[in-house]
């Protein structure tokens, strides 16, 4: 009998090379906000994979990126103290970014942790410039494997586990087999309802959006089904910011809170009733009594 095996994988990488994507697909539950826009990710966030002869423990980390603010170092201090801490860490690059990033290697370097590079987004480009990618990367680092994924093709991930599985050593699982996420109802709430407003919104308000779930209650109507009442306030940094989210007669913030009860009533398997509502918090990325809130425990 095979016996059985468990650890902790960190998920590295540049913003938007499709980390949280990759995660969801492997857990097999939506548990990290996706959206097209850099900086997505705020916080560590760990799916739990339980497969038959294995837990893996799989840890999303913020992008590394250049920090302008309090809140962006805060995300990069994450992703980076995610790694002395793993058995595995797996490297997500984009295959059509030709920049290797250095300062990501060097961590992974010092770290002499076991690393899988993950080369996503392999159906936008030919066989030709894969391989070419391939032995740039076997030139800079010596990779304990190396995974071609497309998460939008859903080609090769079943690899990923298979990869991260031989790498790990025999242990216990240290989460309950029905739990497929640390985060609680309310964090999964406002990664949600953080989501569709990334989704949604232009280019200059995401990056200032905050989302708090002040309420979030089960209750039974009068014909005794079962509802979630959820109230929440999406904080953003300006009163122009205020008025994109609103949107004209209120219809931006119907559409974000349209999109988010369909998911929360798909996660909860239950009715939701949502409610929005909208407030100023000037330079709030730059508050620590705010941005501590985002820091990995250690």
């Amino acid at each position: 009998m095979e016996e059985f095996k468990s650890g902790f994988v960190a998920v590295v990488g540049k913003t938007n090379v499709g980390k949280s994507s990759i995660i969801n697909r492997l857990v097999g539950e939506k548990i990290s906000a996706i959206a097209n826009k850099p900086q997505t990710t705020r916080t560590r966030i760990k799916g739990i994979i339980n497969r038959k002869n294995s837990q893996i423990i799989i840890i999303d980390t913020p992008g590394l990126h250049k920090p302008k603010s309090k809140l962006g170092k805060v995300m990069v201090e994450n992703a980076i103290n995610s790694i002395p801490d793993v058995d595995v860490v797996l490297y997500v690059i984009d295959a059509t970014d030709k920049n290797i990033d250095n300062a990501i290697i060097e961590k992974i370097r010092e770290s002499n942790k076991k690393t899988i590079l993950i080369i996503n987004k392999i159906d936008l480009i030919n066989a030709k410039e894969l391989a070419e990618i391939i032995e740039k990367y076997k030139e800079i680092y010596n990779f304990t494997a190396i995974v071609p994924v497309s998460v939008k093709k859903d080609k090769n991930l079943e690899y990923i586990l298979v990869e991260i599985e031989r790498n790990l050593k025999v242990g216990p699982a240290y989460y309950d087999i029905e739990e497929y996420t640390d985060q609680t109802l309310r964090n999964l709430a406002e990664e949600t309802i953080r989501e569709k407003a990334l989704k949604l919104l232009q280019d200059e308000v995401p990056h200032g959006i905050l989302v708090e779930v002040t309420k979030m209650k089960k209750r039974k109507t009068k014909e005794m089904e079962k509802i979630y009442d959820i109230e929440s306030t999406i904080f953003c940094l300006r009163e122009s910011h205020k008025g994109i989210i609103i949107g004209k007669n209120g219809n931006m913030l119907k559409k974000i809170g349209t999109y988010a009860r369909e998911d929360l009533e798909k996660m909860l398997d239950t009715k939701v009733n949502l409610k929005l509502w909208v407030k100023v918090k000037e330079d709030w990325i730059n508050d620590m009594g705010i941005v501590k809130k985002f820091k990995a425990e250690e």
